[in-house]
């Protein structure tokens, strides 16, 4: 069922991805590689060349399998029809048996024309809700300078694990990467920590 947030501030439904998003969510990819052309403080790391077409359809099948085998949760943002932003948590063992694949890693994208109408935080709220039971652990990355999503993830219940110092090289610079968690289910309780 869709969740939606105050209609005052946008019209945003948050709803489970589907395979009709592809286009919405690539082209708001795409945006951020004129974000970082224009030197804009992106928070979200980028391969130095944009990705093809072709590398995107074989990123979001790869996501669309993972969704329907259960080992990702992905939730969409959408407003006007179209998919402007996403929240992805994918699991960081190949498995769910995996030593590692109680924990799941958390990637947050909104369309830049879209911020600060509460799409991220609806997204979050509704992507962490299932995360229940699918993980114990979330954990995420987020640029050391990028204090509003810092603020944001705390407000969840993130907290800091730590700094990678000179983690991300863009355009000759170096920014300091910081390790957010939160504990979803402590594998003790069926209560979540969100």
């Amino acid at each position: 069922m869709p969740t939606g947030i105050d209609p005052s501030r946008g019209n945003v439904v948050v709803r489970p991805l589907e395979w009709r998003d592809f286009d919405d969510l690539t082209d708001v990819y795409y945006l951020l590689y004129e974000e970082r052309a224009r030197g804009e403080p992106i928070g979200i790391t980028l391969f130095g060349e944009r990705p093809t077409r072709a590398d995107e359809v074989t990123w979001f099948t790869g996501l669309y399998r993972d969704v329907l085998a259960g080992n990702t949760i992905a939730m969409v943002a959408e407003r006007g029809g179209h998919a402007i932003g996403s929240c992805i948590v994918g699991r960081q063992g190949a498995r769910p048996d995996a030593e590692n694949g109680h924990v799941g890693v958390l990637g947050l994208l909104v369309h830049r024309d879209h911020r600060g109408i509460g799409a991220g935080t609806a997204l979050l709220r509704a992507t962490l809700a299932r995360c229940h039971g699918v993980f114990e652990i979330v954990r995420l990355t987020v640029f050391a300078t990028n204090t509003g999503a810092k603020r944001l993830y705390a407000a969840f219940g993130f907290r800091d694990a730590g700094r990678i110092p000179r983690a991300i090289r863009r355009n000759g610079a170096y920014f300091d990467e910081d390790l957010m968690v939160l504990v979803v289910d402590d594998g003790r309780s069926s209560k979540p920590h969100v």
